[in-house]
């Protein structure tokens, strides 16, 4: 297991995500989308909306599980195409490294790429704002899109790796706190903030190793507390602390300013230079996740 899960960090890391290939065949979390999407269409309406939300979540759950056990009988070739898709370093790094790159044309340009990746207002937003959200985007989802993939496999294969991304983009589609998903995405947010617990924690970890800030844990784990989300808070407190910038805040949603604690206050405001430090900061994560996962396999070949 853990020479194919290396194998597929290192794929995902040299060739990401191919747009030749997702131009011809449509992507697992785009397919896994389109079903909730139907789900959305057709069973969140009328009464019963939680426990129809319930009931669906566990279809999924089922639909992952099984698509993992599917996939796993192929052999390891097909198991490490599969984290090699799933698992979101290079593409995270690249979406993240473009928000820089458009800043240094204009800041109009750095507010449209940064819209791209958040689900916040942008059009009013300074410079720092549009660096933060960026910086804030890298952390949250270095967690969902890169270490808890890595976790689930580890602990479950490909059956709880799929399972994970299937409950993961539940989460992004339905799991909203508005009178349309309260009901019905109850179950998947849920279940997402349960199953992004350690990983959460985890990422924290990796960033302040690679960040030095260890010795600061105390008050990345007070800021983490004050987020909005039970998890999302630890990435980002680490990759704060780390690049000594002040994150989250307040910040325009459809709804209008939401006044949001801020994650390390007494740090400086961020940058476009600072983007490109927290992806590089993901790249130092991944080569310490790397190295950890080879030398546990070698520690296992060596004990077998």
């Amino acid at each position: 297991m853990l020479w194919v899960l290396l194998l597929g960090m290192v794929v995902d890391a040299v060739i990401g995500e191919p747009k030749w290939v997702w131009r011809h065949l449509p992507h697992p979390v785009v397919v896994i989308g389109k079903v909730i999407q139907v789900a959305d269409r057709f069973l969140n309406k009328g009464s019963a909306r939680k426990a129809k939300g319930t009931l669906f979540l566990t279809f999924l759950v089922a639909l992952g599980v099984g698509t993992g056990v599917l996939i796993s009988s192929l052999g390891p070739a097909a198991s490490i195409i599969c984290i090699a898709i799933l698992i979101a370093q290079r593409s995270l790094a690249d979406h993240v490294n473009q928000v820089a790159k458009s800043l240094e044309v204009s800041l109009d340009q750095g507010r449209k790429t940064v819209g791209l990746i958040v689900g916040r207002e942008t059009q009013n937003m300074n410079e720092s704002e549009v660096a933060s959200a960026a910086i804030e985007s890298a952390a949250e989802n270095f967690s969902d899109g890169v270490i808890a993939p890595l976790f689930w496999f580890l602990v479950a294969g490909l059956p709880g790796l799929l399972t994970y991304k299937c409950v993961n983009t539940a989460d992004s589609m339905i799991g909203h706190k508005t009178p349309q998903h309260r009901q019905f995405g109850w179950a998947s947010a849920r279940c997402d903030d349960l199953l992004n617990v350690v990983p959460s924690r985890l990422s924290c970890l990796s960033l302040a190793i690679t960040g030095r800030v260890l010795h600061r844990m105390v008050r990345i784990a007070q800021d983490a507390r004050l987020h909005r989300s039970p998890n999302a808070g630890w990435p980002e407190a680490a990759m704060a602390y780390s690049l000594d910038v002040a994150l989250a805040g307040p910040r325009n949603y459809g709804t209008g300013k939401q006044p949001f604690p801020w994650v390390n206050q007494q740090g400086n405001y961020a940058k476009g230079s600072d983007i490109r430090r927290s992806t590089k900061m993901l790249w130092s994560c991944w080569t310490l996740i790397l190295a950890l996962t080879a030398v546990a396999l070698t520690s296992q070949t060596l004990i077998f």
